[in-house]
């Protein structure tokens, strides 16, 4: 039997694993059973899935296999269960410790979807695509809120935060209209050129993209950036899309080396960020990259100091960092966000996180739960992949041990735990339980 977790993480999150369209039909084709547990929140209602005659039930007891979202309340967990979900453990990320712990303590296994790729190690399973669309949407609807608490008008005034609109057709609808604003009346002289750039070229940067792309465009070079602003070849009523790849954003510690990106992969600590030499370029950034702490922080908060006092006020005005990792690439983020609380202003005199707008440094945008603001669509994008990898689970798929289980590869590649004990791949993850 499966269930599926109504989602405690916060009241923000609305998303489900699998749709009642997708859990009716599995049941009908392969014979399983599926309860999900009751939930007023939930962007699909109890009654939506009774009427795909699955079971809504608060006992998830006989389920062998449990679906979430989100991270699961350590005293909600229970033994001898598989659980898939999004667990964010693997880097021994600190808040979900006692998870893991707990987890191995009831002898359960973990399948975490992030790790569900295929053979090239693409992921199979993600919500990356609705992130970056929910993201660049709260981050033009945070740059207006910025440049009206300056005293400028802009299009971006229109802008709701993403949660607020019904559906994403409807926040595209209101970008495309603010788009228009910029053709035919332009922007504020004192904006132009209003430049975004994307850290990053994966799901998120392209979700994005989607969204920026409904705006009146030109894209440019990052190579090209410092010769434009020379040659003030720009105009009012477009605004200016960079896209910034790993050869853009760090260089070789050794002076006259080459980029080479699978050194970079393999031997990070070999390079180091290069990237404020676009800062002073930019308006705004959206932060779209996979990051770990191996890697170089591509930016710095001494970075951020500089622009700030040798140029009074820079153009950067926000941050947008969907990845948002806590002091990760972006080292401004020192704080995950909510919709009811989105932004900050990362104060550079302070050194701390302001609340709001006002503030001596940028407005961070690091809203943890991105895709949740668009729930409907990212419920059905995700289950449409997820719906094929849940007959695999059914039945014996994790009795015996890990080496006899019959998985097909991209599931195997993602379990970290096997009835509570670390698989080879993730053997790394000990040492972090260790110092918990």
């Amino acid at each position: 039997m499966i269930g599926i977790r109504r989602e405690d993480i916060n009241p923000w999150e609305r998303r489900t694993p699998l749709i009642p369209e997708h859990a009716g039909e599995l049941q009908d084709r392969h014979a399983l059973k599926i309860t999900v547990q009751p939930s007023r929140t939930r962007i699909f209602s109890d009654d939506e899935y009774r009427r795909s005659e699955v079971l809504v039930s608060e006992d998830l007891r006989p389920c062998s296999v449990i679906l979430a979202v989100k991270e699961i309340p350590v005293e909600l967990l229970l033994p001898e269960k598989t659980y898939l979900f999004f667990s964010h453990t693997t880097k021994g990320q600190p808040h979900n410790l006692a998870m893991l712990k707990r987890l191995a303590e009831l002898r359960c296994s973990l399948v975490d979807y992030e790790k569900i790729v295929d053979d090239g190690g693409r992921r199979l399973v993600f919500f990356g695509r609705q992130a970056g669309q929910a993201g660049m949407i709260d981050t033009l609807w945070a740059l207006g809120r910025k440049l009206r608490q300056e005293g400028l008008n802009s299009p971006f005034n229109r802008l709701e935060q993403t949660w607020r609109y019904r559906t994403l057709d409807e926040a595209r609808g209101e970008v495309a209209a603010a788009g228009r604003e910029i053709r035919e009346k332009g922007l504020d002289p004192s904006l132009a050129p209003l430049v975004v750039g994307f850290a990053g070229y994966g799901h998120s940067s392209r979700g994005a993209q989607d969204i920026f792309d409904i705006l009146p465009f030109e894209e440019l070079a990052p190579e090209n950036l410092a010769d434009f602003f020379e040659k003030k070849a720009f105009h009012s009523d477009r605004v200016y899309k960079v896209v910034f790849r790993e050869e853009h954003m760090v260089e070789p510690g050794r002076k006259g080396k080459p980029f080479e990106l699978q050194e970079y992969y393999l031997r990070p600590h070999l390079y180091r960020s290069r990237f404020a030499l676009f800062l002073p370029y930019l308006t705004a950034l959206v932060n779209c990259i996979y990051w770990e702490p191996k890697y170089p922080r591509f930016v710095t908060i001494p970075d951020l100091k500089r622009l700030w006092t040798q140029n009074g006020q820079p153009r950067l005005r926000v941050i947008g960092d969907v990845s948002c990792d806590v002091n990760g690439s972006v080292e401004c983020t020192v704080k995950c966000t909510d919709p009811d609380s989105p932004v900050y202003v990362y104060d550079i005199i302070e050194d701390r996180a302001v609340e709001g707008f006002q503030g001596t440094g940028p407005v961070v945008l690091a809203v943890y739960n991105l895709p949740a603001e668009i729930s409907l669509e990212s419920s059905r994008y995700f289950s449409q992949v997820l719906k094929d990898f849940i007959p695999h689970l059914a039945g014996d798929a994790f009795g015996g041990t890990f080496a006899e289980g019959r998985l097909p590869e991209p599931l195997r590649r993602a379990v970290i735990l096997h009835r509570g004990e670390f698989t080879p791949d993730y053997a790394y993850m000990r040492e972090f339980l260790k110092r918990s």
